[in-house]
């Protein structure tokens, strides 16, 4: 399956010198729509990430049995992109004190999650998540409840939620941010 944004295939290698992030920010759609648009991405996908199970699809993720977020996986040359521009892009464009929701979506499988793969980046994303808390704090906001961890496997979803709000530019997007900005 390739992604209908930049026609190479989800599954594929990653080139060298670029890396990846996984970023749950409630439902996926909206989530791999505001990643695709930024310079420096490489690709994006929805999928899952975490979990009890191997191999986990919408139905049973939904379940709230299995343990998985929704996540995307975001591709991206750090050449272009800083991994403190795509922070600041997550941290400013959901609502990270929520815990199991984001709006109108309710569950485990939508908290908020940052994966990492590399020990330094580990230490940015919490860095990252004090430095945004403190802004919350300030504009009278609660508690990040982000979920911030190294090293998940990452299960691609059904082909029919990838580049889903590209295929239907219509389709529900339930992202919104708290207004604090990331400074």
């Amino acid at each position: 399956m390739n992604h209908t944004i930049f026609n190479i295939p989800l599954d594929g290698d990653i080139p060298g010198g670029h890396e990846k992030v996984l970023f749950g920010m409630g439902c996926f759609w909206g989530v791999e729509r505001l990643f695709w648009q930024l310079d420096g991405v490489y690709r994006t996908a929805a999928g899952y990430a975490g979990g009890t199970m191997s191999d986990p699809d919408y139905k049973t993720v939904c379940s709230g049995t299995t343990g998985h977020v929704e996540v995307v996986e975001v591709i991206y040359n750090p050449a272009v992109i800083t991994l403190d521009d795509l922070l600041k892009t997550f941290w400013e464009n959901h609502d990270p004190t929520q815990g199991h929701r984001q709006g109108n979506d309710i569950g485990t499988q939508y908290r908020s999650l940052i994966a990492v793969y590399d020990p330094m980046h580990k230490l940015k994303a919490e860095e990252s998540s004090l430095i945004y808390q403190g802004q919350l704090t300030k504009d009278g906001l609660g508690q990040i409840t982000t979920e911030i961890t190294s090293d998940l496997h990452f299960w691609l979803a059904e082909e029919y939620h990838q580049q889903y709000l590209d295929k239907n530019p219509n389709g529900y997007c339930g992202l919104a941010g708290t207004g604090t900005c990331f400074l």
